[in-house]
């Protein structure tokens, strides 16, 4: 087989049909399996991927999770059981046009250098504090990780086979997909494109997860903000030590009385403000740790459609 390609679906009732009769129109000349995860849908989602899988045995599989384990966990069980020489994620509301799954194809199969395309969302429709906000947070990850991270490269990608395999190895319940794909390395070609209008619904990603997402996605790659702790801590033990030096003079040497109520409540809370952003910084990483050792699945799958005998 030639290219799976992964859908995602969580709450997509309104979508599903779409994006297959989109995908099939545009994948006509290729050899393809069209792969939906869903991801603990509480709609009618399932329903319709069933009606899609019975009409369409030949190109169709789904998986279903027993709950919402996230979209990471679902690129993830879509991955693992991906076969073919390529595989594309594409998301389930038609913002991500399948037409670009060809260009990313074309391009991989005329540039062997190259191991996977990344489509990069051009931010042309979103506000002002969108772009500002998601260009700082690419800024800061890839500062923070260690690793290049560009502006608007998005989970909508292609890879090959053996990109597949790198990442799948990765099996840690944490998953930042975004920062698996550019850990493990291999050569990215980044092309740009413009999100389109959903078909149907509202997205599920509003600014709360997206903050959430960028937070997971910082504290999974890095340790910096320990460190950061670490070195907020050492500069204010220095003032404080340099500021005791000071009182002790000024009330024993120079016989002066300190009064300073108000700075030193000033003081305490300040120092107590940051002593609680540090543990909650520490908890954040004891917290993953122990999710970590636990070695719990990654998703758990309900049933699946289409994986007893293999379409080659």
């Amino acid at each position: 087989m030639k290219l799976d390609v992964i859908v995602p679906v969580y709450n997509e009732e309104g979508n599903v049909l779409a994006i297959y009769d989109e995908l099939t129109k545009t994948l006509k000349n290729v050899k393809y399996n069209i792969l939906f995860v869903d991801d603990g849908s509480k709609d009618s989602s399932y329903k319709k991927l069933q009606k899609i899988y019975n009409d369409d045995k030949k190109h169709v599989k789904v998986i279903r999770f027993s709950r919402n384990f996230g979209k990471d966990a679902a690129i993830y069980a879509g991955l693992i059981n991906s076969k073919s020489e390529y595989a594309c994620i594409i998301d389930s509301d038609l913002q991500q046009n399948p037409k670009y799954i060809l260009t990313m194809l074309e391009f991989l199969e005329n540039n062997d250098e190259y191991d996977e395309v990344a489509m990069v969302n051009k931010y042309e429709k979103e506000s002002l504090f969108q772009k500002v906000s998601k260009k700082c947070f690419y800024k800061i990850m890839g500062r923070a990780s260690g690793q290049s991270s560009v502006a608007g490269a998005s989970d909508f990608r292609m890879f090959r086979h053996n990109v597949v395999k790198a990442i799948i190895s990765m099996k840690e319940t944490n998953r930042f997909s975004k920062g698996l794909f550019s850990w493990v390395g291999f050569n990215t070609h980044y092309i740009e494109y413009n999100v389109e209008k959903r078909h149907s619904g509202e997205s599920k990603f509003k600014f709360k997860r997206q903050l959430s997402y960028a937070s997971n996605g910082l504290l999974n790659f890095s340790t910096k903000p320990l460190r950061a702790a670490t070195v907020i801590g050492a500069i204010i033990s220095i003032i404080s030590f340099v500021y005791l030096v000071e009182i002790i003079i000024q009330t024993l040497c120079l016989g002066k009385d300190i009064p300073g109520y108000a700075s030193m409540m000033c003081v305490i809370l300040i120092l107590g403000g940051i002593q609680l952003l540090v543990l909650g910084i520490i908890g954040e990483y004891i917290a993953r740790a122990f999710l970590e050792v636990k070695k719990r699945p990654i998703y758990i799958e309900k049933e699946s459609l289409g994986f007893d005998n293999e379409i080659l």
